[in-house]
């Protein structure tokens, strides 16, 4: 797939500065910075097949893949959750004069919303970041509207208006510390979200950019994977930074989609775990989305320059825990570095013969293999919720 020529001027700026460093600097351990993140798009306009503030004429956030898990049940193909974005009418003034000189100004907007698992009984946060340019400047103590499509269904309802925040403004919310520009909505008693995947959408009143993100709520117990994403999915460490500059999308590797579709027709929900800066969570999705890789939760880091080494170690033992928390059981894990090896271990992620990893051979005794191929007939029989 190749980006329009405004869309890729847009990621060539917005990349330039923080991501060289990281890419320059990559030892091995984690991917180098891969594509763009937020974007400019109108609120009625769709995304790429995955979701967020980019423009597009399509419908936004669906993923097309199949799956499992979907309105309450983990054995229920789950909805392509593709409708059209709602209408959110006109833009509206901002609450400060000064927003359109000193922030909206500043580049293309790179807003992200943050996936998350919740529980039953949880507090039902909506969380996402708004910022603009290339210093991603943030926007601040201005109205964003949240919209949600109810179980990926058909039809949109307005959840609420919240203000982005100054930072540090926001007690630290699902791991999500308060750096300014945040939106954390909690979603009315009401209102509360059931089983299933929902999809989010949220957008600046004053002028009408958008982003999103999807939450899903699972019970305890419920059977995830975890992969990486860069040389893990895609074919080499460094082939999204590559790829971005010339405006293609990165390739996958030879049957990793069906590995992974095998294991979410068994009802194991994916989690895909990268560390890529923050403001390209939306190009992590993109990927996954146009490639037909199923559906599932996206989190990078939460910084802008993301982490390598002994910081995405850090990292994903962070996420990993977090994801734990919540009661899941990670049947199968996913990676290709040492870090990702470090952070399964630290976990205790187990058997060792389910931490797989492409073309890498782990230290701590993952099992290495050539080609997702070698993995069909093994996924296809595993015992999954779902027969």
């Amino acid at each position: 797939m190749r980006l329009q020529p405004h869309r890729l001027n847009r990621l060539v700026v917005v990349v330039s500065f923080p991501l060289l460093a990281w890419a320059c600097g990559s030892s091995g351990d984690e991917a180098p910075v891969t594509g763009g993140g937020g974007g400019t798009g109108a609120a009625g306009a769709g995304g790429l097949g995955g979701s967020g503030a980019t423009t597009s004429t399509g419908g936004a956030g669906g993923f097309a893949g199949g799956g499992q898990g979907g309105q309450g049940g983990q054995c229920q193909p789950l909805p392509p959750c593709n409708a059209t974005p709602p209408d959110p009418g006109p833009e509206q003034p901002w609450i400060h004069t000064s927003t359109p000189l000193l922030v909206t100004s500043q580049g293309s907007a790179n807003h992200r919303g943050r996936d998350l698992f919740l529980n039953p009984g949880d507090p039902q946060w909506v969380i996402a970041k708004f910022a603009y340019g290339l210093l991603d400047k943030d926007l601040k103590d201005e109205a964003v509207d949240i919209y949600l499509l109810r179980d990926c269904g058909s039809s949109w309802e307005q959840l609420g208006t919240g203000l982005t925040t100054d930072d540090p403004q926001h007690p630290t919310v699902e791991g999500v510390e308060d750096t300014g520009g945040r939106i954390y909505f909690e979603i009315p008693q009401d209102k509360t979200l059931g089983l299933g995947r929902h999809r989010l959408r949220l957008v600046v009143q004053g002028d009408l950019t958008t982003t999103e993100l999807f939450i899903e709520v699972v019970p305890p117990d419920t059977v995830v994977f975890v992969s990486d994403v860069d040389g893990t999915l895609t074919t080499y460490e460094s082939e999204e930074f590559v790829v971005l500059l010339t405006g293609e999308l990165s390739e996958a590797n030879p049957n990793s989609v069906l590995a992974l579709t095998a294991l979410t027709d068994k009802g194991v929900r994916p989690f895909y775990l990268t560390a890529r800066p923050e403001w390209l969570v939306e190009r992590t999705r993109e990927f996954l989305t146009v490639r037909g890789f199923p559906p599932g939760i996206v989190h990078t880091t939460q910084s802008k320059i993301g982490a390598l080494g002994g910081e995405a170690v850090t990292y994903k033992t962070g996420e990993l825990w977090w994801a734990l928390g919540k009661g899941v059981v990670i049947s199968y894990a996913f990676g290709n570095t040492e870090s990702d090896g470090e952070a399964y271990q630290n976990t205790g992620i187990q058997p060792l013969d389910h931490r797989i990893f492409f073309q890498f051979d782990d230290p701590l005794g993952g099992r290495r293999i050539e080609d997702y191929g070698e993995l069909l007939t093994e996924l296809a029989a595993f015992d999954g919720p779902c027969p």
